[in-house]
């Protein structure tokens, strides 16, 4: 019985420690730790370096195999057709408003060779007369001297 009587007097030592208030006190305390476990978890930044490595690895990767499927030499020569239809274009458009430039002075020769020609002297002589007048009018201007219009 002398280990029964240990036990009783060893529980009544610890019962006596024991209190409700060590018991809060107690709890307190671990409800504090965690508390600032917690705080500490929410508040500092994720150590993830390693992941984020991993996550640039992974998109640079991705990057690289999606420019190796990439028909470049197709998109190239989808290019040069696409330059060579303009510049077709730009030739026939050019070949058209030379040939049309010179069908219109055809036309233009065409035309003059049936007017008269006394209309033709006419003309110049007028040309000429209003040429000659001008003239004069500049000359007389130049020596100083004004003509009166009445």
């Amino acid at each position: 019985m002398k280990i029964t009587e240990r036990l009783q007097q060893w529980g009544g030592r610890a019962m006596s420690r024991f209190s409700f208030r060590n018991a809060t006190i107690i709890l307190c305390f671990f409800n504090l730790i965690t508390a600032l476990f917690l705080i500490h978890a929410f508040i500092s930044p994720p150590n993830s370096n390693r992941s984020d490595q991993v996550l640039l690895k992974y998109i640079k990767e991705s990057e690289e195999l999606r420019r190796a499927m990439e028909p470049v030499d197709l998109i190239k020569r989808v290019r040069e057709i696409e330059r060579e239809g303009h510049e077709e274009v730009d030739t026939l458009q050019e070949k058209d408003a030379k040939q049309s430039a010179a069908l219109d002075l055809i036309s233009r020769l065409n035309n003059h060779r049936t007017y008269s020609d006394a209309d033709n002297q006419k003309a110049l002589e007028e040309w000429r007369k209003r040429k000659m007048e001008r003239a004069r009018q500049r000359g007389l201007g130049r020596n100083g001297t004004t003509v009166s219009q009445e």
